[in-house]
């Protein structure tokens, strides 16, 4: 349980410094996901999910 909240809180550093250091870019990104198609952002969510379980299998 313990190594799921480091993921978690480590998610949060990495969310933040996006924010941090390139918050225009940021805001560009968000203004075309809302205009993308729910379909479209799905897909997208899905492709980094797997692309994320298979960087943590490699890792592990």
């Amino acid at each position: 349980m313990d190594t799921l909240w480091a993921a978690l809180c480590l998610v949060a550093v990495l969310e933040g410094l996006l924010l941090f250091a390139a918050p225009d870019a940021w805001k560009r990104m968000v203004e075309q996901a809302v205009q993308m198609e729910s379909r479209q952002l799905r897909a997208v969510g899905g492709l980094v999910m797997l692309l994320g379980l298979i960087c943590l299998h490699i890792v592990h």
